[in-house]
């Protein structure tokens, strides 16, 4: 309890130290002589600072809107089947897995309804239908919502003043409890005091272009409506954890197994396999924090890793293929594409052997693709890393993994931040441990790194460089060893 209470007060003053979780003004190391890297990988890492992968210090309730060609790729008839188990009866993860099969059906004869304003140059869209199935468990029916929310571009920020909406379903109460687009929006319902269960969402995807220049004639013609269900408490159960997990586990060990049969070679290590270098460890955990809102994690742990796990347990394939962050990040690995120089293209271009799919926006939300593309990412960071960060990484990949993760998360001047800091400490590389859950309520104030002291491990706090980059490794550090 000591240890949660410390690390929500650094939440707070971290937010008053830092703005919006932006890096210090702090020049970038580069290391030169017999540390130089070789020409390849130089050019590989030079690329990956330029890009400078993920703008620091956004939410991810704070969402982008989501590319119309993923929108467009969504499959119909791939809906969650019905589970029918002879003899049984129906366990809780069951009866709700039925539910959002019977929620999607319903949904796909809802039709949203988009009310234009004013004549010529002034015609405005008025806002963005969206479509909630809802279940009564006193009366065992359903009821669709409607609701409308502003047009885009929708500003708000968790925290600030509560999301303007218009409640277009008579004797309905809406609230809204998180998200703005595709992937999180969410409302909680009742009605005649029943809280009533949320199982099915429909939601229309825009013509980002269309938007940009107020066509909004053209926003509505072109509108696809999407059904997908975001994470909701009406859905969260240990089976759906579990199942995430190994599901989890599952498409990472495909997606290695497939580069070490393409013999994909490392950049950071000449002579040795892609598949040998980055453990599937670490790209499940990318899979998990990716997704996990730093506030979420902050207020609830553990909880929050879980809650992710569930929506990947109930959804599998489908689950956050329609994650864009603020910034345009894409899929549940949150890949860049700004006009095919992002990072997806980078890997696509350095990483020819794993044969990813060219297209940014099928290739980023198909999860067995995006951990390819994953691997082949960490390992080119890597390449570009002092050879003493290469060679302890080498004798410890999970511990290690904190400097890729880092580089992931915020790019190569977080590494040598954090490298730097971990210099000033004075703890030598090969000297960092996991984290010792023994001392999971130890007074030292984190996001830490776990330094070896004899037979155990003790916390050592980070260093402020990057607010969030640091709470990423802690994140990272928290669930990397329940994937093992």
């Amino acid at each position: 309890m000591i240890r949660a209470f410390l690390v929500l007060l650094a939440l707070l003053c971290a937010g008053c130290v830092t703005t919006g979780g932006a890096e210090e003004s702090e020049p970038t190391i580069v290391d030169s002589g017999v540390d130089a890297v070789p020409d390849p990988a130089a050019e590989a890492a030079a690329t990956i600072a330029a890009e400078d992968p993920k703008p620091q210090g956004e939410s991810k309730q704070q969402e982008g809107e989501v590319p119309l060609a993923v929108a467009e790729s969504e499959q119909p008839e791939a809906g969650l089947a019905e589970v029918v188990v002879q003899g049984h009866i129906r366990n809780r993860h069951e009866a709700i897995h039925d539910l959002v099969a019977e929620a999607q059906v319903l949904l796909r004869d809802v039709e949203l309804k988009y009310v234009l304003t004013g004549k010529g140059k002034r015609q405005t869209l008025r806002g963005r239908p969206v479509a909630f199935a809802l279940w009564s468990e006193i009366k065992q029916q359903w009821t669709i919502a409607l609701l409308e929310l502003p047009r885009p571009p929708l500003r708000w920020k968790p925290g600030r003043k509560p999301l303007a909406f218009r409640m277009l379903t008579p004797d309905i109460e809406a609230r809204h409890v998180k998200g703005t687009g595709a992937e999180r929006l969410m409302f909680s319902f009742s009605r005649d005091g029943e809280s009533l269960k949320v199982y099915g969402r429909k939601f229309p995807v825009f013509d980002n272009n269309f938007v940009k220049r107020r066509k909004w004639s053209a926003v509505v013609e072109t509108a696809k409506p999407i059904v997908y269900l975001p994470f909701t408490e009406d859905t969260f159960d240990p089976a759906f954890v579990a199942g995430g997990k190994e599901f989890l586990v599952a498409t990472a060990g495909k997606a290695l197994e497939e580069l070490r049969t393409a013999k994909v070679p490392s950049a950071a290590f000449p002579g040795e396999l892609l598949a040998d270098v980055i453990p599937p460890e670490v790209v499940m955990t990318l899979a998990v924090i990716e997704q996990t809102d730093d506030r979420d994690y902050l207020q609830k742990q553990s909880v929050a890793f879980d809650e992710v796990l569930s929506q990947y347990g109930l959804k599998q394939d489908e689950a956050y293929r329609y994650s864009v962050s603020s910034a345009k990040a894409l899929g549940p690995m949150q890949f860049t594409n700004r006009r095919g120089n992002g990072t997806y293209s980078l890997v696509v271009r350095r990483c020819a052997g794993a044969r990813l799919d060219p297209v940014f926006e099928r290739g980023a939300t198909n999860l067995l693709n995006a951990m390819k593309a994953a691997v082949c990412l960490l390992d080119l960071e890597l390449a570009g890393m002092r050879s003493d960060i290469r060679e302890a990484y080498k004798s410890n990949p999970v511990v290690l993994g904190i400097f890729p993760v880092a580089a992931y998360n915020g790019g190569p001047r977080n590494v040598t931040k954090l490298y730097r800091v971990i210099d000033r400490m004075k703890v030598p590389l090969d000297d960092l441990r996991r984290p010792n859950a023994e001392l999971a309520d130890s007074p030292v104030r984190c996001p830490c790194i776990w330094k070896a002291d004899g037979e155990t491990s003790l916390p050592l706090s980070i260093p402020r460089y990057n607010n969030e980059n640091r709470w990423y490794i802690e994140k990272y550090q928290s669930i990397v060893s329940l994937f093992e």
